[in-house]
This record gives C-alpha cells, structure tokens and sequence, in this order.
C-alpha cells in the first residue's frame, strides 16, 4: 500500500473536479517584465523566436513575456536551463508555427526544446516534418524543465511527436498528433481536455499505432501520464499505448475513445 499513496494523492488531485488547474503554478497573474515581441517582417527588432530567447539574461527571476506574431518560424528554438519564467505567446487568429525538419535521433531532431522550469507556452504550433516514410523518431517538442505548461498548442508528427521527458507539466486544449509512440517519456503530466488525434492510417492497414510510451522505471517514482476529459480520435487503429519502462503507467480518465483504439486497450 504505501508504494501507491504518493500516486493516489497525485492523482486524485489531478481528477478533482473544478475549474482550477491541478497545479498551483499554473497561473497567469505574474509581474511582467517589458515584453519582447517577434515578427517576422522586420517591423520589431526579433525576427527569430530564438533570438528573442538569446536576449534575455541568465538566471532571470522575473516573467518576460515573448509575443509571437503569425507566421511559419522554420527554426528550432531552445530554452536552455538557466532561462526560467519565459512565457511564449502566439498572437493572432492564424497561430504561429514552428516547423523543423530532423530525424537524427531523440536529441538532436526537437523542433522545440524546452530544459528551463517556470515556462508557459500558449497558441503555438509545433510541427516536425523528419517523420515520413519510413517511420523513424522525429520529435516536434521535447520538455524536460519543471513546472512547465501549455495551453491551447498543437504538436505534429508521426512518430515521437512529443517527449515529455521529465517534471511536472500541465497541457490544456492543446492538439497532439502522430502515429507511433507519438506522446512519450517519464513526466508526471495531466492532459486536460486535449484532442488527440491518430494518424497510423496515413501509413496502410498494416500500421497500427501506439498514442503513448510513459517511461516510469521504478516503483516508487511518482511520474505518470493522466488524459482527463480529453477527446481520442483519427484514422487507422492504435493502442492506447505500451510500456517504455518496466513500470509505466497511463491513466485515460472520462475521456471519450474513438472506434479506432483496439479492444485490448494497452499492448
């Protein structure tokens, strides 16, 4: 029994009805240093989203926001650790996106990398077009900094879209899609009303895919991946998911399933 306490209290907090966000961090009422805006037409002074990122100081301590104007911003873009209590804002009807091209492997392809806590991200899409055929890792985001969160992004790809490596991170109205493997790593996360949306079809009948990979690798660790009211839908079939580690655990909790996941559920 007391190697399941410390996941109940995690999870029952993380299921709590209610409006407010099961993280205490996880608000906007922040001071705010100037702003840093982003435009790709030369009317500011950034027109890449990581030189605005290069130009705030190390060891900041105080919320910089970074406003992001609409766009395809072809870069990969990095928060190194010690840049924390960064907040990027897309801006505009149409979201800015952020597409990279790299299947090297896990570490070198992200699209976005985020190592730094305090980090709140909201209406940005990131796309990794190094997928493709054959299927082979291509990360559109990797997130190994606490207390990180986003709301209302979108994540694409095919295989390894997102590596939610390690920490505590909240995703809220956020759009995540792939084929394989396509939400994976040790965080301790909750996805709160997000869609996800499978395109192992893409790929011919033969493909099925695997929507997570939850890397828990010990039986007291605390970190697991929880999909609350969230929405599971696409084309071709797919698992729920399958174990990357010998004690991964995944919980999809009120949530609605499409008739493309597999009756036995997990592989």
């Amino acid at each position: 029994m007391s190697k399941i306490l410390p996941f109940l209290f995690l999870f029952l907090g993380l299921v709590n009805g209610g409006g407010n966000p099961p993280y205490p961090w996880f608000h906007y009422e922040h001071v705010f240093s100037p702003a840093i805006y982003v435009d790709q037409s030369g009317f500011t002074k950034f027109k890449t989203i990581q030189s605005a990122i290069d130009a705030i100081p190390s060891n900041n301590l105080r919320w910089i926001c970074i406003f992001i104007m609409p766009g395809i911003y072809r870069e990969k873009v990095t928060i190194p650790s010690d840049k924390q209590y960064i907040y990027l804002k897309g801006v505009g009807i149409q979201r800015p996106t952020i597409v990279w091209d790299n299947s090297e492997s896990l570490v070198a392809s992200p699209t976005f990398t985020s190592y730094a806590d305090n980090i709140k991200v909201e209406k940005l899409q990131f796309v990794s077009g190094g997928g493709g055929k054959p299927l082979k890792p291509a990360v559109a985001a990797m997130i190994t900094g606490d207390k990180t969160t986003f709301y209302e992004c979108s994540f694409a790809g095919v295989q390894d879209t997102l590596l939610d490596a390690q920490g505590r991170h909240y995703f809220k109205h956020c759009i995540i899609e792939g084929a394989i493997d396509f939400i994976f790593g040790a965080g301790q996360s909750i996805y709160e009303e997000c869609k996800i949306v499978v395109n192992a079809g893409s790929f011919g009948e033969r493909t099925t895919g695997y929507i997570t990979a939850q890397g828990r690798s010990g039986a007291y660790d605390s970190n697991a991946f929880v999909f609350k009211n969230c929405n599971v839908i696409g084309n071709g079939m797919a698992y729920l998911g399958r174990a990357w580690r010998s004690y991964a655990r995944t919980i999809f909790f009120n949530s609605s399933l499409s008739n493309i996941i597999v009756s036995q559920g997990n592989d």
